[in-house]
């Protein structure tokens, strides 16, 4: 098909002609580092996937808090959907098992799903804290020393709320009493 030109093959390769916005691109690529949807806006899949927040950059910037609000939100995601699947299981295993035995095994199993979701419950309760402390500014420092906690720690444990040298320190006390 000719293009604008009256010419056969020159223009672009992916029909486009520069109209809206496209310059003969078709929006999908990369763009500093980030790659970007058709319709011009960051793939946050992508996005994610590739960018890893480094200890160059100035800490908690926009692109490492959006990374962490991102990782949050997936895992707390994870952890719903896990909940829903036991919550299931339990209600399809609500049955009365005739061999004493085999009810036993039964309310022991049950048991500890809900000892395991009563965790996911509060580690649920600790994502949306650290949600939380993203939009008011205060994530990613230690509420002990106001400290960054650091990026490898945050990256690990992404709802950790004291730096590696305070949880230490608050380890040890712990231990103190414990001891005594």
């Amino acid at each position: 098909m000719p293009n604008k030109k009256g010419t056969k093959g020159l223009g672009t390769s992916n029909g486009h002609n520069g109209h809206n916005g496209h310059n003969g691109h078709n929006g999908n690529g990369v763009q500093n580092g980030v790659q970007v949807k058709a319709n011009g806006g960051p793939d946050k899949n992508d996005k994610n996937k590739a960018y890893r927040p480094t200890e160059k950059e100035p800490f908690m910037n926009e692109r490492q808090r959006e990374y962490f609000r991102v990782k949050l939100l997936s895992w707390r995601e994870d952890i719903l959907k896990e909940a829903k699947e036991t919550l299931q299981h339990l209600q399809d295993e609500n049955q009365n098992h005739p061999d004493i035995a085999d009810r036993a095994s039964s309310e022991t199993d049950r048991a500890i799903e809900l000892r395991a979701r009563d965790r996911q419950r509060k580690l649920i309760s600790k994502i949306d804290a650290a949600l939380h402390r993203i939009e008011d500014g205060t994530y990613g420092y230690c509420e002990e020393t106001g400290d960054p906690i650091g990026i490898a720690r945050l990256d690990a444990r992404p709802i950790a709320t004291l730096s590696l040298e305070a949880q230490e320190m608050h380890e040890r006390r712990e231990k103190v009493y414990r001891d005594e």
